[in-house]
């Protein structure tokens, strides 16, 4: 086990703008990811380390240029995925950093990099392991928004977002919704089906 906020401190100073933001918007990821774990069943899942990765994935954001959210770094926002993956490789926690890299969107395939010309490795990113996709999916149901008090997306937002980055986007998305709906457990909370938005 690691204590994620002491190596988050590392980082951010505690107190300030951006380390507040990025800590409510990494607990309510993390809330909702080990929920979300929770509820599926037979599935082996690593619940520590979904809590551990979820608290972990946007560390990067302090090096890229997002003045809203008081990081004044030089990359672009786009790449504080990447850049976090090379922090937590370098803090020794490999499987972490693979979540940095993987949880931009709905994960970046190497042709979109190449065909977009985006700022990024040309490599595939795309979430693989369950414990990924769960995180990667409850991530886009937050936003580190500097201005407005934290809220939980409705699922029809999040995909009209995800589909301003194209098709692919939206679709692994609602792939990995319905996967997750169907397998769980009837405790009282269910999701709405992806079918409801497409």
């Amino acid at each position: 086990m690691i204590n994620p906020i002491s190596i988050i401190s590392k980082y951010y100073r505690p107190g300030s703008k951006a380390y507040e933001l990025l800590l409510v918007h990494s607990q309510q990821v993390a809330n909702k990811a080990v929920e979300i774990a929770s509820q599926l069943n037979g599935r082996n899942i690593d619940a520590g380390f979904v809590e551990e990765a979820a608290m972990l994935h946007d560390i990067g954001i302090f090096l890229t240029h997002a003045p809203s959210l008081e990081c004044r770094g030089p990359h672009p926002y786009l790449r504080h995925g990447v850049l976090g993956g090379r922090i937590l490789n370098k803090e020794g926690l490999g499987r972490h950093a693979l979540v940095c890299e993987r949880h931009v969107g709905a994960g970046i395939a190497r042709q979109d990099v190449l065909d977009q010309g985006l700022p990024l490795p040309a490599k595939e990113m795309l979430p693989v392991t369950l414990e990924e996709k769960i995180i990667c999916y409850a991530d886009k149901f937050f936003s580190k928004n500097g201005g407005a008090a934290p809220r939980e997306k409705a699922l029809d937002e999040v995909v009209q977002e995800l589909r301003t980055y194209g098709t692919a986007q939206a679709e692994r998305f609602l792939n990995w919704h319905s996967s997750f709906h169907e397998q769980l457990s009837g405790r009282g909370r269910q999701l709405k089906t992806a079918s409801a938005v497409k």
